[in-house]
């Protein structure tokens, strides 16, 4: 984290170089997350990197109250919302048409629904609102594990623990989140949305 805001510190004094470090680092990390949100390869990479072009115009605004990686994820959260939001609402002109005819093509998906989107990204924020009240060990646990889809084995070699020190972790950084999020008015079905 100290050389993530080094890193950070020498972007802002003009070393573009610095901030290429950072997504060497992070764009891997940020694309598996985003591909499971968006179900699509060439999507996925799209959110990432709007995500690092956002970051890298706001990177003054960055007051290091979480983890860099942390604040990137939620700029590449919105990013996807924003790009799904924009492929509902752009439909193909050949697809209204069939035999020279207009076609209405209802979409009675519940993901189009007025207000839907809104929802997601209240969800969204109340989500990531309860994660940043955990304490750094139990959110880089959730975000390694449930985000990221990291493996226990992986997670208890890094962490150079047993396995059973993981899930029992895990557990109680799970039941610390749903209560903050049953606090910030969030369901359990909610925050798995």
């Amino acid at each position: 984290m100290s050389d993530d805001r080094r890193l950070i510190a020498e972007c802002l004094e003009g070393r573009t170089s610095a901030f290429t470090e950072l997504v060497r680092r992070y764009q891997d990390r940020l694309y598996r997350p985003m591909h499971r949100l968006l179900h699509n390869a060439e999507d996925a990479q799209d959110a990432v990197q709007e995500a690092f072009f956002l970051a890298y115009q706001s990177l003054r605004r960055f007051r290091g109250h979480s983890d860099f990686y942390t604040w990137l994820y939620r700029i590449a959260v919105n990013a996807a919302i924003s790009l799904k939001r924009k492929q509902r609402s752009t439909v193909s002109v050949d697809s209204g048409f069939a035999n020279g005819r207009c076609m209405d093509l209802p979409d009675r998906s519940r993901t189009n629904h007025p207000g839907t989107a809104l929802e997601i990204a209240e969800t969204l924020r109340q989500f990531h609102h309860a994660l940043g009240r955990l304490t750094p060990r139990d959110r880089d646990l959730l975000t390694l594990i449930d985000l990221e889809g990291n493996k226990y084995n992986w997670m208890a070699r890094q962490l150079k623990v047993p396995v059973g020190t993981i899930r029992s972790r895990l557990h109680r950084a799970r039941r610390k989140l749903r209560k903050l999020l049953r606090a910030g008015g969030v369901t359990d079905h909610d925050s798995r949305a």
